[in-house]
């Protein structure tokens, strides 16, 4: 679906923006694939030796993308990649070296920081303060290369330290029951001021996808999330505005340092998250 909207997003650019200066070249797939709306296929390999193909948009599962990325960025090519970059912090930190010292970008993919209910949200916080939370997240069985929930499931994670700054990690378990195809995780996390967040990420058969929120300040509770205001452009095209500006070099320093510590920061706990979780259950 991601590759999908990527397609479609590249043929038609937001006019006037950063994206437009993308030119298609092809698709590249495990699978054998007639064109797809009208884009060619091309080999990996031709990707990674044509000279006018000098970026690389990554849509694949999870596990596959530490692959992908060294291979593009030993071939001198810029990636774009959906979240989560890696599987790994070490990995993340690595790739983003080397990355640097190619002079090329990496960029990871958040469109859940550019919807409207998020944007909303992160405006009706500013300023408040927390005393405690829980974000509850409900999907249905990953799929097959998702890796470990706390990777898999970033997206909260990234939410969270969005709208609250730094977290560390107090508590992380793990429950399964295999004949449900049902997971949950559970993590204490803290603020820099101590207050409480509590991230649930469940996975189950049947299962339908859902945030719930309870956030509670020193001056209200939420306990639902604002709709916010609708866009005229889509979330995958504002990332790709975003991107487009990174290589034209138009993006203030400031504004790639911070995201460059988020990203990594949420790697750092995701992996903190996951070592908790199998000390737990092992």
């Amino acid at each position: 679906m991601a590759g999908q909207a990527r397609i479609r997003d590249l043929l038609t650019p937001l006019a006037s923006s950063a994206a437009e200066i993308f030119t298609l070249k092809g698709l590249v797939s495990r699978r054998t694939l007639e064109n797809v709306q009208g884009v060619q296929q091309i080999s990996l390999d031709e990707a990674l030796s044509r000279s006018d193909v000098q970026v690389a948009f990554l849509c694949t599962e999870n596990a596959s993308h530490e692959e992908y990325i060294r291979r593009f960025l030993e071939a001198g090519k810029h990636v774009c990649v959906e979240y989560p970059m890696v599987l790994s912090y070490n990995v993340a930190t690595d790739l983003m070296d080397q990355a640097k010292q190619k002079g090329l970008v990496l960029h990871e993919e958040h469109i859940e920081l550019l919807t409207p209910s998020f944007k909303q949200l992160k405006k009706d916080v500013a300023g408040k303060q927390l005393e405690e939370g829980s974000l509850h997240f409900t999907g249905g069985p990953l799929r097959s290369g998702s890796g470990f929930l706390a990777f898999s499931g970033i997206a909260r994670l990234t939410w969270l330290v969005d709208l609250f700054g730094e977290l560390s990690v107090k508590a992380a378990t793990m429950e399964e029951e295999p004949e449900k195809k049902r997971l949950q995780m559970t993590v204490q996390l803290l603020t820099q001021e101590q207050k409480p967040l509590t991230w649930i990420e469940e996975h189950a058969e049947g299962l339908s996808r859902g945030r719930s929120i309870h956030l509670r300040f020193s001056t209200c509770t939420m306990t639902e999330l604002p709709v916010g205001v609708q866009e005229p452009v889509g979330l995958f095209m504002q990332d790709m505005v975003l991107f487009g500006s990174k290589l034209q070099g138009s993006m203030p320093p400031e504004q790639l340092q911070s995201e460059t510590r988020r990203i990594l920061h949420c790697l750092k706990l995701a992996e903190e998250i996951r070592k908790l979780c199998q000390d737990t259950t092992g």
